[in-house]
């Protein structure tokens, strides 16, 4: 999951871990040696509806759409997909997202603790954990760690950096003409540099769908003062900078979209990483931390993994949040090893949640680093820490 509005299909599956990726020629796709499905049975969903292909009859539910919608609906998609789907009814279930999903997964993830305990046996999702990377989580931290990662990894001047210290509080969602100022500031930097994996070069292609074409900017969303600006909605590229640009290509061919079966109703408007109908969002709450404590109290898996050359929403922010958090630190700052004896990042492993940097990963970690982010999932899904030695 990422979003809000962003497609799980064109980022996750295509460009991440699904296990076909699109390629230049925009006719083939090839294999992802590190995808995902080596580790465990892959759902891609793509909510809110409007992301995607996915469509509603009803065009006033695209105005409606905030948090709460999401987990709603994506909730009654799990339970019929269960029932349309009886064979993977007792398997373990796991989700994952990055990005906006440190809303939407833990959002969904308590809707289906809470409704486990009184809904009937049918109904029932075998829940065990979720996973959340660069994820947005807590509106104060979360700006207060983008400033700071661009001020120490060089991004920007002291003097911006000064200028937003002393002229925004990011406690509060309200800002003054002194703060928009310093923050358009901030954000005329990654007109220039991909805020998304500071040391990745950018796509110079003049196709629409490059990572700086921006979205058109939805209101409302989290965190309220960063949303303001139209840099904070530009769209993220991958490794291949221009990889998002096959994509869209290849998923708006009409062979492409019948062998898919999509786009069956041949919605007006061509398919996009990141809807360009919903522009407003109803609600987006300005932290999620108490919604974690709850789960992690009732024995929920959690997983928290940020790679460390992400400026969207950076290792800083998130180190911010979860001390934010305050569970007690069971084993600190500890190294992790790759297969190939090198160190993949650091972990801290707290009292009911794991935290993972993955060194040298942008936003989209499995994009960044595959071989590293395969290795992550599977750790996480058998429950047990990334090896602290060369092996």
């Amino acid at each position: 999951m990422v979003g809000p509005g962003c497609s799980s299909i064109g980022y996750g599956e295509a460009e991440e871990l699904g296990p076909f990726f699109t390629q230049k020629d925009e006719q083939t796709l090839k294999l992802n040696p590190h995808r995902w499905n080596k580790a465990a049975n892959l759902l891609f969903l793509e909510s809110p509806v409007g992301v995607g292909f996915s469509y509603t009859n009803t065009s006033s539910d695209i105005n409606q759409l905030g948090d709460k919608i999401t987990a709603e609906d994506s909730y009654i998609f799990l339970v019929n997909w269960f029932k349309r789907f009886p064979q993977f009814k007792s398997h373990d279930f796991y989700i994952a997202g990055e990005s906006y999903a440190g809303h939407y997964v833990p959002q969904l993830a308590e809707l289906i603790f809470d409704n486990n305990k009184i809904v009937p046996k049918s109904d029932y999702i075998n829940f065990k954990g979720f996973m959340i990377g660069n994820a947005l989580m807590d509106d104060e931290t979360d700006q207060t760690g983008m400033v700071d990662y661009a001020w120490d990894h060089a991004v920007i001047s002291d003097g911006v950096y000064n200028n937003i210290n002393i002229k925004c509080n990011f406690s509060t969602p309200n800002t003054t003409n002194g703060c928009n100022e310093a923050m358009q500031a901030y954000f005329d930097v990654y007109n220039i540099i991909d805020m998304y994996s500071l040391y990745a070069p950018t796509c110079n292609s003049n196709s629409s769908s490059s990572y700086n074409r921006q979205r058109p900017m939805i209101q409302g969303i989290a965190p309220q003062i960063f949303s303001k600006f139209d840099r904070w909605h530009t769209r993220p590229a991958g490794y291949d900078p221009c990889l998002s640009d096959y994509t869209e290509v290849y998923l708006n061919r009409p062979d492409v979209q019948q062998a898919l079966h999509a786009n069956v109703t041949n919605i007006s408007y061509p398919w996009t990483h990141c809807s360009d109908i919903i522009k407003t969002w109803g609600d987006a709450p300005s932290s999620m931390l108490p919604t974690l404590k709850k789960l992690i109290a009732g024995g929920i898996r959690v997983w928290v993994f940020s790679g460390d050359t992400d400026g969207r929403i950076p290792v800083t922010a998130t180190r911010l949040t979860l001390n934010k958090l305050g569970q007690k630190i069971i084993e600190d700052w500890t190294p992790w090893y790759t297969n190939h004896k090198q160190v993949g990042g650091w972990t801290i492993e707290y009292e009911g949640l794991m935290f993972v940097t993955i060194r040298g990963a942008g936003h989209q970690v499995p994009t960044f680093k595959p071989s590293q982010a395969l290795q992550l999932v599977r750790h996480f899904l058998a429950n047990k820490k990334l090896p602290p030695t060369p092996f």
